[in-house]
């Protein structure tokens, strides 16, 4: 039998598999709370916070101290929500937040920013987000 040796021999396979779990997520699942938070929607869309390739929310400027504790806030949650799914689905944290990133960043909407795979802060226009190749298709 053969036994890979490379430990990411089955990367390509875990983010398939993260990917149609995060789209069946994104169909069954209501509004989350951050899109329901007032000020989340209000940072985001002044540029204050954006989605990051890692799939946790960054600070293209200087954010300020609300900004920031707001970011950080949802980061965690993020994380606690990325484990779980990971946990379920078998593949890593860090393998699950970069699909979600992959999505978070292709459902941006113009004037958000977003963080490409170079990690330059880009400012999404109608055209489609800088993405990294190896996120599954929007």
């Amino acid at each position: 039998m053969f036994v890979p040796t490379d430990r990411f021999a089955h990367r390509p396979l875990a983010l398939v598999a993260g990917a149609a779990a995060l789209a069946a997520l994104a169909l069954a699942a209501p509004a989350s709370a951050q899109d329901r938070d007032p000020a989340y929607a209000a940072a985001r869309a002044s540029g204050a916070v954006g989605e990051k390739t890692d799939g946790y929310l960054g600070y293209p400027t200087t954010p300020s101290p609300e900004v920031k504790k707001m970011a950080e806030d949802l980061n965690i949650k993020r994380r606690a929500i990325y484990a779980d799914k990971a946990a379920a689905k078998g593949v890593t944290i860090e393998d699950y937040a970069f699909t979600a990133a992959c999505v978070a960043i292709a459902r941006t909407t113009p004037g958000e920013k977003y963080q490409a795979p170079d990690g330059s802060w880009q400012t999404r226009t109608s055209a489609p987000p800088l993405r990294d190749n190896r996120c599954p298709p929007a």
